[in-house]
């Protein structure tokens, strides 16, 4: 009896290490891969942002266009923004218990962690008023796509948002601050789609030059760069 429970623990130990033997094989290899190589930004078009805080990664775009006016969905009376600079509304997708309870590093749980990794728990999007940036750096990638690019982005947003009665679901949460709210998300958070994996999709879709899978927001952020 002991050597068949030996057995069972050295063969699942062997799976444990070679399959996190194979998941760092991929982080380390295919954010080098790129796909939409011969993309250029469009000479004038809607300019969009992917923000970075070394951690997360957002998708920011114009609060308001001819082709998506985002403010009836997010009102800024609710989010207390009460002057005209914040033009612009970010994204970001991720695990609700851990943008939840997780607002700096020294509050993560093991066992939100757990939850997150292994996706046990729901997802929410994290929606934020910001200003304009202007300059590119480490953490901001500018880029200017065209109106039939930015229209396929502002479905994949959409559709990452959980709906009743064809509207977003807000989340009983102050947020981080006075820009910012949380609401229900769609599809499940693990190791293999996490928030910069979201981010990522985002910018495959509307054709920008992006990792072929990135998980980590480093990575995804070099991958971006002109």
């Amino acid at each position: 009896m002991l050597r068949k429970i030996f057995r069972i623990f050295f063969k699942t130990l062997l799976a444990l290490l070679a399959f996190l033997g194979l998941y760092a094989l991929a982080v380390f290899t295919l954010p080098h891969i790129t796909v939409n190589n011969s993309y250029q930004d469009t000479a004038d078009g809607i300019k969009i942002f992917v923000l970075s805080n070394g951690v997360h990664t957002d998708l920011a775009v114009p609060a308001k266009t001819e082709y998506k006016n985002w403010t009836p969905d997010f009102p800024k009376d609710t989010f207390a923004v009460k002057d005209s600079l914040h033009t612009y509304i970010s994204f970001g997708w991720g695990d609700k218990g851990f943008y939840l309870h997780t607002p700096e590093w020294s509050d993560l749980k093991v066992s939100t962690a757990l939850k997150a990794s292994c996706g046990l728990g729901g997802t929410a999007m994290h929606v934020r008023y910001l200003k304009e940036r202007k300059k590119e750096s480490e953490r901001c990638q500018i880029f200017t796509i065209s109106s039939e690019q930015y229209q396929k982005l502002i479905l994949y947003i959409e559709s990452s948002f959980e709906t009743k009665k064809n509207a977003f679901i807000k989340i009983n949460h102050p947020g981080y601050g006075d820009f910012d709210r949380f609401y229900e998300g769609t599809g499940a958070y693990s190791l293999f789609k996490t928030c910069n994996i979201w981010t990522n999709n985002g910018i495959k879709t509307t054709g920008i030059k992006a990792a072929f899978w990135s998980p980590f927001a480093g990575s995804l952020m070099n991958s971006l760069k002109h």
